[in-house]
């Protein structure tokens, strides 16, 4: 499976990311061509060689002639289905947006329909995300990774006046996905090292891990300010996967009890998934002397290992565990936010490559729709479901 790393060197931004496509080896021409299926006009992109600190890569450069770029969420997303571009590229696209729309809706309190996207409702912005997406598409990459993003110093202007820097936008996109982010130290010029546009294209197309890839291409995006400091680039890895299954490493952690209560066991599993289990589940036994006992299964990361057996010994009644390391295999999932006719729920999308799965509501989110409207939870549990199909679905 094709796959790329954004590696955020001098953070990201719309036009780093389309650089980095162009110098790994995407067509200018090519991506002109899909931008323009866009019922769009008055924009150009423009590229050139360029260098900042050591490194030499392409500057990217968007320029719209549209004075006013206030836009809500429907009116993009009929742009896109009114468009020529491929069906997973406008379904990506939408995705993107609507994870900007929410985030922003949830900063300023007001439903996600009323919500003005300025900087990244305006053309040049539509042109970056969408640029994006088809880059991506036309260079067969079918999974993509990002390294942990810094977060940037002092304060940034914006359409809503003077904001700290990262944006509470870029904030809240990196907070709905638990995006890894590191704080620059000092001498890291002042100022905005992820853009909101970036931050939208990677927390909802990319996943926050270190791939193990045969690299075939890099590419290197520039930002547009020079930065003595650090080189203001974004590099893209390109290279083959093993698998379109990401594979993991994990440590699987069992211990067998006979001696305890059930009313004591169960907090048991409660208190090893608040630390950060990946699962943890109980399996009846038969024990020595024939009595019944159960088996404490628990999976987590390597790392996790001395607070996995700490929680088992203090709180069971054991003196010993086994450990073993295993191999998961795993299909990419994602949380979307999503306004149905009920209420505000998350909804889990399952993907295999490009594919969308199958999708299902987050199940508490259900059981309090359901206690607010005095539903059954089954019936609530398929109206919102039905809903999202319609909505979050590929166009």
């Amino acid at each position: 499976m094709k796959a790329a790393y954004f590696h955020c060197i001098g953070g990201a931004s719309g036009d780093m990311i389309l650089g980095s496509l162009l110098d790994a080896g995407l067509s200018l021409e090519a991506l002109k061509g899909e931008l323009a299926k866009l019922p769009v006009n008055g924009y150009s992109v423009e590229s050139e060689p360029a260098q900042r600190g050591g490194v030499k890569g392409t500057l990217v450069t968007v320029r719209a002639q549209e004075s006013s770029g206030h836009r809500h969420l429907q009116d993009i997303q009929s742009l896109l289905e009114q468009s020529r571009l491929p069906k997973s590229v406008k379904g990506k696209a939408v995705q993107v947006f609507r994870r900007l729309a929410h985030a922003e809706a949830k900063i300023h309190g007001v439903p996600v329909e009323e919500v003005e996207l300025h900087e990244v409702g305006a053309l040049d912005a539509i042109v970056d995300i969408v640029g994006a997406v088809a880059g991506l598409h036309l260079l067969g990459v079918e999974k993509v990774f990002s390294s942990p993003l810094p977060s940037g110093l002092g304060t940034v202007r914006s359409g809503h006046g003077t904001l700290p820097s990262p944006a509470p936008a870029t904030l809240e996109l990196l907070a709905e996905v638990e995006a890894p982010v590191h704080t620059p130290g000092p001498g890291v010029p002042q100022g905005e090292m992820v853009t909101p546009t970036a931050a939208a294209i990677l927390t909802t197309l990319a996943s926050f891990d270190a791939p193990t890839l045969k690299i075939h291409g890099v590419g290197y995006g520039l930002g547009h300010k020079e930065w003595a400091e650090v080189p203001n680039v974004l590099a893209l890895w390109i290279g083959e996967m093993a698998s379109q299954y990401q594979q993991r490493q994990l440590s699987l952690t069992e211990t067998n009890i006979d001696d305890m209560s059930p009313e004591l066991l169960g907090p048991v599993i409660e208190r090893l998934m608040k630390a950060g289990a990946r699962d943890a589940w109980f399996t009846p036994i038969q024990m020595k002397k024939n009595r019944p006992g159960v088996m404490v299964s628990v999976l987590a990361s390597p790392e996790m290992q001395s607070t996995v057996l700490d929680i088992l010994f203090r709180e069971t009644s054991t003196l010993g565990a086994r450990v073993q390391p295993v191999e998961r295999y795993e299909v990419d999932r994602e949380i979307t936010p999503f306004e149905s006719s009920l209420g505000k729920v998350d909804i889990k999308v399952k993907r295999i490559g490009d594919d969308v799965v199958s999708l299902s509501p987050e199940f508490e989110d259900c059981k309090r729709l359901a206690e607010e409207h005095r539903l059954p939870l089954q019936d609530v549990y398929r109206i919102v479901e039905e809903e999202a199909r319609k909505r979050l679905l590929p166009l």
